[in-house]
């Protein structure tokens, strides 16, 4: 199993090496590698891609990943996950990333057909924004910090193990 990611500052990387932790619980062989430095797609057999969002898009190079294996991920086991920042939103900012989730995600869902799909939340701290981009942040009253949620990780990658094992139904969320 591939567990492939995109990011910048470590917070998507660090989810993927936690999801193929769990995976490896599963006895599942999970190689851990950046999407931009993955050689032979084909040799797997099932994937977990994750990427950063920024600017409500996933990282260009996990869109070039997904987009030139479209035809390979699209007929094997596929999760897909992005971290982002709603757990760092408050009040109406949040419900807005949820709407927001199928906007970054929608047409990918729709092209690959993932068994599910995850948004989880990532670090935010001051140094990852611009000037204009922490002015925003904070005239939203938006929250810096470690927004991980460790054991909806753990759970996710359990429940993907499983699946892949034949011991559980299906994983992940409902492709939409």
């Amino acid at each position: 199993m591939l567990v492939a990611y995109a990011g910048v500052h470590g917070s998507t990387r660090s989810i993927a090496e936690r999801l193929a932790a769990r995976l490896r619980e599963q006895e599942c062989e999970v190689d851990t590698i950046a999407v931009d430095v993955v050689t032979d797609p084909a040799r797997y057999d099932a994937y977990v891609v994750g990427s950063a969002v920024h600017d409500m898009v996933w990282l260009p190079p996990a869109l070039r990943f997904v987009r030139a294996n479209a035809g390979l991920l699209a007929g094997r086991d596929l999760w897909l996950f992005t971290v982002g920042m709603p757990d760092a939103l408050r009040g109406p900012w949040r419900a807005l990333a949820a709407r927001e989730e199928e906007h970054v995600v929608g047409d990918l869902i729709a092209e690959l057909r993932p068994r599910g799909h995850r948004l989880f939340s990532g670090v935010v701290e001051p140094e990852h924004l611009t000037r204009a981009g922490r002015v925003k942040f904070r005239a939203m009253g938006l929250r810096y910090g470690d927004h991980r949620d460790w054991s909806a990780v753990d759970a996710w990658g359990r429940e993907i193990g499983r699946s892949l094992s034949g011991r559980g139904g299906p994983a992940g969320g409902t492709p939409e």
